[in-house]
């Protein structure tokens, strides 16, 4: 297989294709968990929107933030940080990169995430701005923000991560600004490492990502994370910023215990049973 721009082009003539023979054969596409999500990322005007929504509610809280020296958005913030200089911290994927590309040819290719295939469409460098998060952390720039991107992307994307980022004009571009899973003996999945090193010599204003892990390590099972969600209820919309991703994240797998060795069938079975549906018409 070569990658990317040559081989997503490819998998979108062959994904063209499967479509044609659909209607000749009347061959039903293979089932796919990442089906409808990575429409909804990929197409949506609402996804789009909300997106935009998210960034331009940040933008507008800038000045109370930068001027508000207690004004603090990082839980591992301690000591006299009044007087440190304003920064924001935002994750990549799905944050300020849209990787949809690469879930929709998973799905076309009805295959699944793996770090190999991963990494050859970080190097391509295909990934495009998500809706908001260039004109965002411009704004912040400008307002004399740093912007920290803190990313479980792997040391050895450092490179194509910010040559993707420079190609679009995000500020602070470069390996100081960029941190990455593994770039640092203790930076591993876990960001609070990373938070930490930011907020050691910056007062950190505003956080932004797509997964809970992206704003406080606690986690766990669906009712621990609503715990944690309502525990942090005065920070979201004001200091943390969610953006959605219906695609992939921890989410999931706390659908089913996080035990990715059960097939398929057994973590759509647990998702399923996670739910909570209507009792149906009354007979």
């Amino acid at each position: 297989m070569t990658f990317i721009a040559r081989s997503f082009g490819v998998a979108a003539i062959m994904a063209t294709s499967a479509l044609c023979a659909f209607g000749a054969n009347a061959q039903e596409p293979a089932q796919n968990d990442g089906l409808n999500g990575t429409l909804w990322l990929q197409t949506s005007v609402e996804y789009k929107a909300t997106a935009m929504s998210v960034y331009a509610g940040a933008t507008r809280l800038l000045p109370a933030a930068i001027g508000d020296h207690s004004w603090t958005a990082a839980l591992e913030q301690g000591g006299n940080y009044s007087a440190k200089p304003p920064a924001v911290i935002l994750d990549v994927d799905e944050t300020v990169l849209d990787n949809s590309a690469y879930q929709a040819w998973v799905v076309a290719e009805n295959t699944h995430y793996s770090s190999k295939t991963w990494a050859a469409f970080v190097h391509d460098m295909v990934s495009t701005p998500t809706p908001g998060a260039l004109e965002f952390t411009k704004a912040a720039a400008e307002k004399g923000v740093e912007v920290f991107y803190v990313s479980n992307r792997k040391a050895p994307e450092e490179e194509s991560t910010i040559e993707n980022l420079k190609k679009f004009g995000f500020p602070y571009a470069d390996d100081k600004h960029v941190m990455l899973r593994g770039e640092v003996e203790e930076w591993g999945s876990n960001k609070t490492p990373r938070r930490q090193a930011v907020s050691d010599n910056y007062r950190v204003i505003m956080q932004f990502g797509d997964n809970l892990g992206d704003f406080t390590d606690e986690d766990g099972t669906l009712a621990e994370r609503l715990d944690v969600m309502n525990k942090y209820n005065t920070y979201w919309g004001e200091r943390w910023f969610m953006l959605p991703n219906p695609s992939y994240g921890s989410w999931e797998a706390s659908a089913f215990g996080g035990d990715w060795g059960k097939s398929g069938g057994e973590r759509r079975q647990d998702k399923i049973n996670s739910m909570a549906p209507w009792a149906g018409p009354a007979e």
